[in-house]
């Protein structure tokens, strides 16, 4: 299993593709016009890969911007946790109070449950369920290859927000220190906006939430 990172729209949020065997899940695809759309479905294409789901760790509207054209260009509805859907459904309603434009996402395929195991090729993701940035916020850990993909929970020297409807400090504290923490200090963390580290670093280093 492979990770392909995108920085799209203008929240700066990072959309990634895991793939496999040629095929491909796209992980909060963010993608915000047309040019954006081009350079992952360019990406796809240049590589072989065909998509096959669209997965959210939440709905904030950053993260949900390209669900539109994955449906329109791919047949792909996004899969995300039940308690986030009301946060999908007024994705265009916040974008436009933060002066952007997102088109309506799709209605979700399915809902993800927590402690559900996701394959793709011989390999699978392991659902963590993180709320505290977002009500129904998810994680997805690869545990043959010690990554996770952690959205807005966790970031370099930093964590999520908590100011958003459904947040909530003493919860999102609670999932990085029992969900995250406990991955193992080698665990590289792809976080939803900014540059990569890992477990280790953040449990030493994080001024939020150490140890």
């Amino acid at each position: 299993m492979h990770v392909q990172k995108f920085t799209f729209n203008p929240f700066q949020e990072n959309t990634y593709v895991l793939h496999a065997d040629g095929e491909g899940m796209l992980i909060d695809p963010g993608c915000s016009n047309q040019n954006e759309e081009r350079e992952l479905e360019h990406w796809l294409r240049d590589h072989g890969i065909r998509p096959v789901r669209v997965l959210l760790t939440h709905a904030h509207v950053d993260h949900v911007m390209g669900c539109a054209w994955a449906k329109k260009r791919y047949g792909l509805s996004p899969e995300l946790h039940a308690k986030d859907l009301p946060v999908l459904e007024h994705a265009a309603a916040s974008a436009a109070m933060f002066g952007v434009a997102c088109a309506s996402p799709p209605a979700p395929a399915r809902f993800i449950e927590e402690g559900e195991v996701i394959p793709l090729g011989d390999e699978h993701l392991d659902v963590l369920f993180v709320p505290g940035h977002a009500p129904g916020h998810i994680a997805f850990y690869n545990p043959k290859r010690h990554f996770i993909l952690s959205g807005d929970v966790l970031f370099q020297r930093s964590i999520g927000r908590t100011d958003l409807p459904g947040g909530d400090m003493d919860t999102l504290l609670e999932s990085i220190r029992t969900q995250l923490y406990a991955l193992g200090d080698e665990v590289v963390v792809y976080c939803g906006h900014g540059p990569e580290t890992t477990i280790g670093e953040e449990r030493r280093g994080n001024p939020f939430v150490r140890g």
